[in-house]
């Protein structure tokens, strides 16, 4: 017989949505998902505990890593899942992986439980402390497994001598970074003088880079700005910079601590002008290569 009035329409999973059901899938090393909301598709690259919360990077076929919280919210193929922490196998294969792909903050791959080696006889010179610190933030980690030491020039008026006191030779290379090298300025003729001097030849390398000082080689946006501001000839730079910046900026005091607040806003590599992070990595070439 005929039922007129059809089925029961609240019989069954009548509240399932149209894609149906989560259905839980351990987040696995390569497993490939898309995350609702935003679009981004990507391979599982690392679970991770980060705030009280498990957390999955996904990584997309560029090489662009996001976050996102386990959990539900993700698609296989079109259908729902709830994406779970990995069995411990996997977790290990995740850790293992994630060990592997860590960079350090200059963008090479970490070295992990490698103590930092016996100083070579090389060494990179660069003009001040806020260069020296600098250095360390970003290449620190290359430098202490390449066992090279960062020294400090407190300026270059007298390079000359500096490079002679030193007594450049094979395996003891000297790499210099000179700020503000640009043509028809003090810094380029002090710089000509040295390297025409015999004990520059062969092993010095005298590189540098265009800023009046090495704060500029930060990307002004860390900062709030579209380009760093012209301060007027007359005017302490760094007192001007402060001062733009809206920063207390009377005394060396506050600049040392606005130095500390710039030098806070950089994470890595990628938080520096192209025309520093050159400059650094061909010194670093230059005093680690073989003689």
């Amino acid at each position: 017989m005929t039922d007129r009035y059809g089925s029961d329409v609240l019989s069954g999973d009548w509240r399932a949505p149209k894609r149906g059901r989560s259905a839980p899938v351990p987040a696995e090393l390569d497993l490939v998902v898309e995350e609702v909301d935003t679009g981004f598709v990507g391979a599982v690259v690392r679970v991770e505990k980060v705030g009280g919360m498990q957390v999955v990077h996904l990584e997309d076929r560029r090489g662009k890593v996001r976050a996102f919280p386990l959990g539900p919210g993700f698609l296989i193929d079109g259908s729902p899942v709830e994406l779970t922490p990995p069995k411990p196998a996997d977790a290990a294969a995740l850790a293992a992986a994630r060990q592997a792909s860590a960079r350090t903050a200059s963008g090479s791959v970490a070295v992990a439980d490698q103590k930092a080696r016996v100083a070579l006889g090389s060494r990179i010179f660069v003009e001040g402390r806020h260069d020296a610190e600098l250095v360390e933030k970003v290449w620190g980690h290359d430098l202490r497994v390449e066992g090279v030491v960062v020294e400090m020039l407190d300026g270059v008026d007298d390079l000359s001598a500096v490079i002679r006191d030193f007594s450049p030779g094979p395996g003891r290379r000297m790499g210099i970074l000179v700020d503000h090298l640009v043509p028809g300025t003090k810094e380029q003729r002090i710089v000509e003088a040295a390297r025409a001097i015999p004990e520059a030849r062969d092993h010095v390398l005298i590189v540098g880079h265009p800023y009046v000082d090495v704060w500029q080689s930060v990307r002004p946006e860390k900062l709030g700005w579209t380009k760093w501001p012209v301060i007027p000839r007359g005017t302490s730079w760094k007192h001007g910079i402060l001062a733009e910046l809206g920063w207390p900026h009377r005394t060396q005091a506050d600049v040392a601590h606005g130095w500390k607040r710039i030098l806070g806003s950089i994470s890595n590599y990628a938080d520096l002008q192209p025309e520093l992070l050159g400059r650094v990595e061909e010194l670093i070439d230059f005093v680690t290569a073989p003689n």
